[in-house]
């Protein structure tokens, strides 16, 4: 498994709007990709948001990071939706569960 969780703050000015349109299509695309396993996205009170994106393997993860759409999508939002971001990859994380099944 491979995990992608991206920390982010939005911009202020951003087009609310064109991001979520952005946001709903680049979720659809990438459940349409080999090797995706899930998504989520959350928000804390501060404003600061994440998503996490789990990937059967790092090549799968790279595939989708790669994807023509998708790059086009990164471009924008640096441009236009992000004040800052950071990302955070983990190839094989350890997974620990409550209750244990």
């Amino acid at each position: 498994m491979y995990v992608n969780v991206f920390r982010n703050f939005k911009r202020p000015d951003m087009d609310a709007e064109a991001y979520a349109a952005d946001a709903a299509r680049m979720e659809e695309l990438a459940r349409q990709q080999p090797g995706f396993i899930d998504f989520r996205r959350y928000a804390s009170a501060d404003g600061e948001a994440l998503s996490l994106s789990e990937w059967e393997t790092e090549e799968d993860a790279r595939a989708w990071a790669g994807h023509v759409e998708h790059a086009a999508v990164q471009a924008r939002a640096r441009s236009a939706y992000y004040e800052s971001y950071v990302i955070y990859s983990c190839k094989d994380p350890q997974i620990r569960r409550f209750p244990v099944k």
